[in-house]
């Protein structure tokens, strides 16, 4: 079933590219260590879109940003380990040779040059875009030298897609058409189908520290999921808003009447909301410290985690489930013994029939860390992206892309 947004927006599969020369906007962001790439898992993720474009025969041009070197050259932002590992990896996947250049320019005259010597399946990686200040400027004048390397544009850079930067959004006024990578259009597909078209009986599973950060999210989705199931910080500023003790628990004050209006609505029956019935307190935030399941937080004691109650009321909803949105962890998953609750959640979902969307961030770091992303129908590469788009935002890099009219 596709979602309404992907019904308009044209991908790789909708144009010719037979010895096009495309530039492509992936999000290279990767952590490095000592000059090496410590994770290439958002390069894994654009192999299906290159290997698309390998081979249709297009030449690929590809740009990304990478960490924040502040406008100028840092070569320890360097594109440069990333163009050796990517090389590494398509020649796993498309067998060996594959031509995978590098340019140390971002845009001028040896990036022209280069670019346009790339034969049918070469790839050239450009230098960090944010090595140049006119990128996050969203300048036109470097929008237009971008768009001068390519003669389609594409783009898998979800995770970027909140940006209005040059390479995300002016350089497709000057490059048409501007179409979606195989990975943006699965973005589009099933964030647009939990935004506009869920599978019911749809649950959403929000944690977090910050209730403010999904506030926009639970108003657009309270038309449209049948249960919300509340855990991380987040939840005791809606255990504050009942009345409930918390103890010295994480809570954000100036939300409990944000809070108190979502409880009204769930009492009046618009939908369920669920929060936890246990906690895991300690006295303080330390890797490995004695911990202790409660329902009533003392006074002065901490929640860090929801406890083994939580997790079953939490799974016997979920079992009812169709589809199933999770962003946020459901406690201070870097510290053990307090990722229990979020890597347990991890394990409900990818045992769940249910169609499952991880919204990015913590909670998609989670689902990799446990090894269960494989068994998830979708991960999302974008943590502020997917926040936006579920709001209901109209994304930049999104609105830029051409249409079936």
């Amino acid at each position: 079933m596709s979602s309404p947004v992907m019904s308009r927006i044209l991908t790789v599969k909708d144009v010719p590219l037979e010895r096009k020369r495309v530039l492509m906007r992936a999000d290279f962001n990767v952590p490095l260590d000592a000059g090496r790439v410590a994770d290439d898992t958002r390069i894994r993720e654009t192999l299906p879109t290159l290997e698309y474009l390998y081979r249709h025969h297009a030449s690929v041009v590809l740009c990304s940003h990478l960490g924040r070197p502040k406008g100028k050259p840092d070569l320890r932002f360097s594109l440069q380990p990333v163009a050796e590992r990517l090389r590494i990896l398509l020649d796993e996947r498309l067998g060996r040779g594959v031509q995978v250049g590098f340019c140390p320019e971002t845009v001028g005259m040896q990036a022209r040059e280069m670019a346009g010597a790339l034969a049918p399946g070469g790839f050239l990686v450009l230098e960090n875009l944010r090595f140049q200040p006119q990128e996050e400027a969203n300048d036109q004048a470097f929008a237009r030298q971008l768009a001068e390397l390519g003669e389609i544009y594409v783009t898998d850079a979800f995770g970027s897609a909140h940006r209005a930067h040059a390479s995300t959004d002016s350089v497709a006024r000057f490059l048409k058409p501007a179409i979606a990578g195989l990975l943006m259009a699965r973005e589009l597909e099933y964030l647009g189908r939990a935004l506009q078209s869920p599978d019911h009986p749809f649950v959403v599973v929000f944690g977090g520290a910050k209730i403010a950060d999904k506030i926009p999210i639970l108003e657009k989705l309270a038309a449209k999921a049948d249960t919300f199931l509340i855990g991380g910080g987040m939840a005791y500023t809606f255990l504050a808003a009942q009345g409930q003790g918390i103890g010295a628990s994480l809570f954000e004050a100036d939300q409990v009447n944000t809070a108190r209006r979502l409880l009204d609505r769930a009492a009046a029956g618009d939908f369920r909301l669920l929060l936890p019935i246990d906690h895991v307190i300690a006295d303080k935030l330390e890797a490995n410290v004695p911990a202790r399941v409660v329902e009533d937080i003392p006074a002065g004691a901490k929640a860090f985690d929801i406890g083994p109650r939580t997790l079953q009321l939490f799974r016997d909803e979920l079992r009812r489930a169709r589809m199933v949105l999770w962003n946020g962890p459901m406690g201070v998953f870097e510290t053990p013994p307090f990722n229990r609750g979020t890597n347990e959640m991890a394990r409900i979902l990818a045992d769940s029939p249910a169609v499952t969307i991880v919204g990015g961030g913590d909670s998609a770091a989670a689902v990799n860390a446990a090894g269960l992303a494989s068994r998830m129908a979708h991960v999302s590469t974008g943590g502020g992206a997917a926040l936006e788009f579920l709001s209901g935002l109209t994304l930049p890099g999104v609105a830029v892309l051409s249409t079936a009219a």
